[in-house]
């Protein structure tokens, strides 16, 4: 499965499979209806903890991944959920709210997914 990553303001484009939001919260300015049939697992998303502390600065992109990556590994559950969610088509989308288009969970879960795929032969390239 292909994993991409898209901000949630953003018109879906085609070819981005199944959806699914990655926050802890809401995104500012959306409602239900705008993101129906989107499933939400906020299950997947960094604590309020380390995502206070990270603030999105990109000094701290290197040690917010390493932490992220390990409540990720604490998580199991989570991340069944969020496969489930993904679903078994070829592509999938995480969408996300942050205005940095580089240092946001949504990319480091793809990036802790496509690792994990490599690390544990799933179904994420």
């Amino acid at each position: 499965m292909k994993i991409q990553v898209r901000r949630v303001y953003s018109d879906p484009g085609t070819g981005e499979g199944h959806r699914v939001l990655v926050d802890r919260l809401w995104p500012r300015g959306k409602s239900k209806a705008d993101l129906e049939g989107v499933p939400w697992v906020k299950s997947v998303a960094p604590s309020d903890g380390l995502r206070h502390w990270f603030d999105h600065d990109p000094d701290k992109w290197p040690e917010f991944k390493r932490r992220y990556f390990a409540e990720l590994d604490a998580n199991p559950e989570g991340l069944a959920e969020l496969r489930k969610a993904l679903g078994r088509g070829a592509r999938a989308t995480l969408l996300y709210a942050a205005h940095d288009e580089g240092h946001n969970n949504a990319v480091a879960l793809a990036e802790y997914l496509r690792q994990s795929s490599t690390r544990q032969n799933t179904a994420f390239r």
